[in-house]
């Protein structure tokens, strides 16, 4: 069997060890039209990348630049759960967050000044359940870039590490990292970690920086097997040119802003913004007098010398001076101050302002049959703990159109759950649903980690007895040369202006969540053990201040329903249910109380009265419960009358024989002169002959309730 290549080149593949598996990359199959497309393989695990590159810059002031991953439910062989939707439509967020993962190694790694659109697709066609495809996706992405022949300074690589009986592996099983202690994934170069994100229940930092370790010794058969493939497909270098301010223009804004700035500036982040208002607009002005009908060409290179100005005003203040925007201490975190329950009808509620940056977190307590259904290429099943984030323009001092959330509300949604979720009392502990918000108020750097310490004070507010409470801080870091200098609490001023964006959660007792983007092109492990370890510092610093506030789990609003549970006999379920679901229906509508029903035979009641959940529960228990020799059964009707005694039920599908002769002390000539049909009368259940028939006694209950 062979493959026509309608542009006459030959299939060109490479293939290497990495992890244990054959990796190949494979070329001029498919994606004729494309800039460039390869196919990799890893086991079962199939990827096509691919990559489109513009022939000329577009007139726009930030690089075009977007990378997509595609999960097909066919790589899985599945088909939707939905009954409704069959086809792939909007992505998972699954989906966008490996998408994320992908664009956050390669958006470093392209030259400053860059306009060419640049669009980079995964897509993944077979997918082995044994590992992530994630991995593979960005090794199919780099490769496709590193083969337009555009300014890519990769390629890249990725890899995902467990921990896995005391030891780091790649390519673990899902299972293996939902029961390990960690899963981390770091990318990076050749020479150095570009990105880092993980979660982990509760690791050392010594733990994190052996796992980076391992993974950017694990990823170099991956980059060296790009290199080899560019090398065979002798790939032509793209002719671009650079959207930046000349030289000279820049000269002429450094010139005008050198007095206005330094010192002058370093004040809190309010008067700061409006200073720096004040400054551009004044300079702008400057220029267009002087330059008059010229200025409007080059009006934007005007406002890029300025942004890069206002850069390195920020790095030279930190370099030389140690002085930050605000005039803070490198180690020292802005003002904070938080509170709970400040919204009356919420299940749990809080407020965390640190600096200017501002986060209100409400949490929400549903029953277990709440809880997401996932129905995704890699995974099917429910999730019971939901953290959501919201940031609207107002909170950067923005008109935006409100709409869905975008890919970063989602990433920070996912950072921000994943850090609590290792505290997250179990189900059997805690029966609950549990949904957290964070409505951001203001913005001013590190919302992901107010996000986490407002979950943190929202969940104890709510009642959640997490196993201890979490913290986070976002770290930076400006380079001097080969002299790292690390900042605590980075403002926004600090994130632009720097050279990494560090964000780790955690307890007194370890690393819950971390994530890490480098703007340069990779740091050392080194630094990130120096950021690491002040991060601890930084976060245990803010827990503290949280714990003043609260440090238990407060008592649960009245307004939260209550969950209890019964255990019942698996093989009572259809009973509890009824034909067509008509007795739970009953049960439902008359009590009030929402039911859930576990296949193991586990029944959970919820609802905000007491009484309710009581009286749902002794249904179902009258329900499932069997009969007792020797138990008196009060106020039970009578079912029929007949010759000989009369049926009475004694719970629901249970009915016993009262012998004529069992009615009363006194002789009973017929059973209809003691009882009719529908009469309510109280019984002792005396014996279950071979057959499983009842027998009730109503004189043996008289004489037994008065004591004879």
């Amino acid at each position: 069997m062979s493959t026509i290549n309608p542009l006459g080149k030959d299939i060109i593949k490479v293939e290497t060890d990495f992890c244990g598996q054959t990796l190949s990359l494979e070329v001029n199959r498919v994606g004729f039209r494309t800039t460039a497309s390869v196919i990799v393989r890893y086991g079962d695990t199939v990827v096509l990348g691919t990559a489109m590159v513009g022939q000329k810059p577009v007139p726009m002031d930030y690089f075009p630049l977007s990378i997509d991953y595609e999960e097909k439910m066919y790589a899985a062989g599945k088909i939707s759960g939905s009954r409704f939707i069959k086809r792939e439509g909007r992505p998972s967020e699954d989906a966008i967050l490996i998408g994320r993962l992908i664009d956050r190694p390669i958006r470093p790694l392209w030259p400053k000044g860059y306009r060419h659109e640049v669009q980079g697709v995964a897509t993944v066609l077979s997918m082995d359940p044994n590992f992530r495809p994630d991995m593979i996706a960005m090794i199919a992405t780099s490769a496709a870039l590193m083969l337009t022949g555009a300014p890519f300074e990769g390629p890249v690589a990725g890899v995902r590490v467990a921990i896995v009986d005391g030891k780091m592996k790649a390519f673990a099983t899902a299972a293996q990292l939902e029961e390990g202690l960690l899963d981390l994934v770091a990318a990076g170069t050749e020479n150095a970690i570009m990105m880092v994100e993980a979660g982990a229940n509760e690791v050392s930092e010594a733990q994190v920086i052996d796992a980076l370790s391992f993974a950017q010794e694990a990823i170099q058969p991956a980059i060296a097997l790009q290199k080899e493939l560019v090398k065979k497909v002798a790939v032509e270098p793209q002719e671009y040119e650079l959207s930046l301010p000349s030289e000279d223009i820049q000269a002429e804004v450094d010139a005008y802003l050198k007095d206005k700035m330094g010192k002058n500036i370093r004040t809190n982040y309010a008067d700061r913004h409006a200073k720096m208002h004040v400054i551009r607009e004044e300079l702008l002005a400057h220029f267009a007098e002087k330059l008059g009908d010229d200025y409007e060409a080059v009006k934007r290179e005007y406002e890029d010398a300025f942004a890069s100005a206002a850069n390195k005003d920020v790095r030279k203040g930190i370099i030389e001076e140690n002085a930050r925007p605000d005039g803070r201490e490198l180690t020292e975190v802005r003002p904070l101050s938080h509170e709970v329950g400040f919204l009356p009808r919420a299940h749990g509620s809080s407020l965390f302002t640190r600096g200017m940056t501002q986060g209100m977190n409400i949490v929400t307590l549903a029953p277990l049959s709440y809880a997401q259904l996932i129905d995704t290429m890699e995974r099917e099943g429910e999730k019971r703990y939901m953290h959501h984030f919201n940031a609207p323009g107002y909170t950067v001092g923005e008109i935006k159109r409100l709409g869905s959330p975008g890919r970063r509300e989602i990433g920070h949604s996912a950072l921000a759950e994943r850090a609590l979720l290792p505290v997250i009392p179990s189900e059997a502990d805690f029966p609950y649903t549990i949904r957290a918000v964070t409505e951001i108020m203001s913005q001013h750097g590190s919302t992901s980690m107010a996000a986490t310490c407002s979950s943190t004070l929202a969940l104890l507010n709510a009642g959640v007895p997490l196993v201890r409470p979490v913290s986070g801080i976002a770290m930076g870091l400006v380079l001097d040369g080969d002299r790292p200098i690390i900042l605590s609490d980075i403002a926004d001023a600090e994130d632009f202006a720097g050279d990494m964006d560090f964000k780790v959660t955690g307890t007194t007792k370890g690393i819950t969540a971390l994530q890490m983007d480098m703007k340069v092109h990779g740091l050392g492990i080194d630094i990130l053990a120096q950021a690491l370890e002040q991060g601890k510092t930084g976060r245990a610093f803010i827990l503290d201040s949280m714990l003043q506030t609260i440090s238990e789990p407060a008592q649960m609003s009245p307004y939260a329903p209550r969950v209890e549970s019964i255990s019942i006999n698996p093989d009572k379920i259809r009973e509890v249910i009824g034909k067509g679901g008509e007795v739970i229906q009953k049960i439902t509508g008359e009590t009030g109380a929402e039911i859930d029903i576990k296949d193991d035979g586990t029944i959970m009641i919820a609802s905000p009265d007491g009484a309710s959940i009581q009286a749902a529960k002794d249904w179902i228990q009258s329900i499932v419960a069997e009969p007792e020799v020797g138990k008196i059964y009060k106020d039970v009707p009578v079912a029929s009358v007949l010759d000989f005694g009369a049926f009475v039920t004694i719970m629901p599908g249970k009915d016993g024989l009262v012998h004529v002769s069992e009615m009363s002390e006194e002789r009973v000539a017929s059973p209809s002169d003691v009882v009719k049909e529908g009469d309510k009368v109280t019984v002792k259940l005396v014996a279950i002959d071979d057959r499983g028939r009842l027998q009730l006694s109503m004189k043996a209950a008289a004489r037994e309730l008065a004591g004879k």
